[in-house]
């Protein structure tokens, strides 16, 4: 029997495409049309081919931000994903306190970027931020504005503050959805805390926790206002991370060839890397096929 053909579907469907058109693949294409040109000025443009790409990735200041982006997410994850699950074991279940904990998770994420930063900025400080002005009161030489570590730890630092909450919400939506049975079972064999952590809660987690490492990964790897608000990438080229070299090169430079091909460069990066998490996390844990000779 012949499938119905219904038009109104696609009557629907218009308004998205024509969206994602004007608000993705028409500057899609700007980049990729600035990326394989170059101009004397005049709005007159010339083939260049991939010259813009292989400067791109023959230059030592890109290698040097892919670098510290990479270093920074790693960082990021091995904090706020441990650290995101605790809290959410540790978080109420039921009762009255359990809005109230939700609501104090998500406070974080209710604030603009460009004001974390700024809160930060302020909040680190030796003169009058409580942070900087704690730790320069206890012995430690701390300046994240001339000391590139110092740098490092105050950015890390303000990222956890604002971004775990995404995970402890997420992990505890994953905890919420497993159902009392496993847990009275779980009982019943006398198992221990870690027992039904390792083979009840953590696998039960395993869908939200790809969510949680994905979301995390592209948003720290993408990073762009908080750190510039803070440190302006420095000091020096400390926290110059992709996002930031690409907008100095675009705006700051005005190489607009160059930087279009970086960020289509970017952009790969960041698809390839997503791709390769999602394998990884969605491999783990599948039962390895028996083969003809395995047997209990």
């Amino acid at each position: 029997m012949d499938k119905t053909w219904n038009n109104k579907a696609w009557f629907m469907v218009t308004p998205v495409l024509v969206l994602v058109a004007f608000s993705a693949v028409i500057p899609l294409m700007t980049v990729v049309n600035y990326a394989v040109q170059d101009t004397f000025g005049n709005n007159q443009f010339f083939w260049y081919g991939t010259d813009w790409f292989e400067e791109v990735l023959t230059s030592a200041r890109f290698h040097d931000a892919l670098m510290r982006n990479l270093v920074f997410s790693a960082i990021i994850l091995t904090i706020e994903v441990p650290l995101g699950i605790l809290v959410a074991l540790a978080m109420p279940r039921k009762g009255i306190w359990v809005p109230v904990c939700l609501v104090l998770m998500a406070l974080p994420l209710l604030i603009p970027w460009n004001v974390v930063g700024t809160i930060w900025q302020v909040f680190a400080r030796t003169d009058i931020g409580l942070f900087g002005y704690t730790l320069d009161a206890i012995g430690l030489d701390y300046n994240y504005v001339q000391d590139s570590f110092d740098a490092w730890v105050t950015v890390i630092i303000m990222d956890v503050w604002h971004w775990t909450s995404l995970v402890v919400l997420l992990c505890y939506a994953g905890l919420v959805s497993i159902p009392d049975a496993y847990y009275q079972a779980a009982k019943i064999d006398g198992a221990s805390r870690w027992a039904v952590f390792r083979y009840i809660q953590l696998p039960k987690m395993g869908r939200v926790l790809l969510i949680a490492v994905l979301l995390r990964f592209m948003d720290s790897f993408m990073i762009y206002t908080e750190p510039f608000v803070v440190t302006g990438g420095g000091p020096g080229n400390a926290t110059t991370f992709l996002s930031i070299d690409l907008v100095k090169l675009a705006l700051g430079q005005f190489n607009l060839g160059e930087a279009a091909a970086m960020s289509l460069i970017y952009f790969l990066i960041i698809l390839a890397l997503s791709w390769v998490f999602y394998t990884i996390m969605t491999n783990v844990g599948t039962e390895r096929p028996m083969k003809g000779g395995d047997h209990d």
